[in-house]
């Protein structure tokens, strides 16, 4: 994670002065900076097939299968640790409980979280965020928008996201280069993580951009509201 909330905002600033040069037919009403976003998510593929994707097919080609996952449940467990400051603050009470329990085993019992004895134990997971927070004290998600870079968010996101980068205790370590380290074995773990189902999508989409824009959306809400979200009322674009 870079410092990147002042440059969030001219983002939004920018945003908002393009969209009424944002002309597509038949436009999403979530989606109303289609066309900008379209151009942002071209650069960022582009980045992503001469970068990222590269150095995440190395790193899953190199490291053991065994390796790869003590590094993605190390991150996870941080992960965990957030969720039950956002339950809490949703007074979530199965949730929280559940969450405080895979904390405290996989922080102990699985060394660090390195394993994920939790899950052996059938201890459910709850991922949450500040955002997902927001969204459950009835904030709306607002508009979607591609960020150059960092892909797809929504305006809730992007307002949470000062929050949310404070409560990943990745960005608290005082040594700048252990902290740079860890954010980049996360991101190319996160990104090994989506190798396999590149060919679903790819096979499946007409339009990679409205499948992942569509996909990412309904995400979003299945997370606010439990995996059961109530039908949407349409929207008149």
């Amino acid at each position: 994670m870079m410092r990147l909330p002042m440059r969030w905002l001219v983002l939004l600033a920018l945003a908002a002065t393009l969209q009424g040069c944002a002309t597509v037919s038949n436009p999403d009403p979530r989606d109303p900076l289609e066309s900008m976003n379209r151009t942002v998510f071209g650069f960022n593929d582009a980045v992503d097939r001469a970068v990222l994707k590269p150095v995440a097919t190395a790193y899953k080609q190199t490291l053991p299968s065994w390796a790869r996952t003590g590094i993605n449940n190390f991150f996870a467990n941080l992960d965990d640790m957030w969720s039950v400051v956002n339950h809490a603050l949703a007074l979530r009470g199965q949730a929280f409980g559940d969450s405080v329990g895979r904390v405290m085993v996989n922080t102990t019992i699985g060394l660090g979280g390195l394993v994920d004895v939790a899950s052996d134990l059938s201890i459910d997971k709850h991922p949450a965020t500040f955002n997902t927070t927001l969204g459950r004290w009835g904030v709306g998600a607002g508009p979607y928008v591609v960020l150059p870079l960092l892909g797809p968010y929504t305006l809730r996101e992007v307002a949470a996201f000062p929050v949310d980068r404070q409560g990943n205790l990745v960005n608290q370590v005082a040594d700048e280069g252990t902290r740079t380290g860890l954010t980049v074995v996360d991101v190319v773990d996160t990104r090994s993580t989506f190798l396999d189902s590149e060919g679903v999508i790819n096979g499946a989409a007409l339009d990679r951009y409205s499948f992942i824009r569509d996909s990412y959306l309904q995400r979003q809400r299945n997370q606010v509201y439990d995996g059961n979200p109530p039908d949407e009322e349409p929207l008149e674009p």
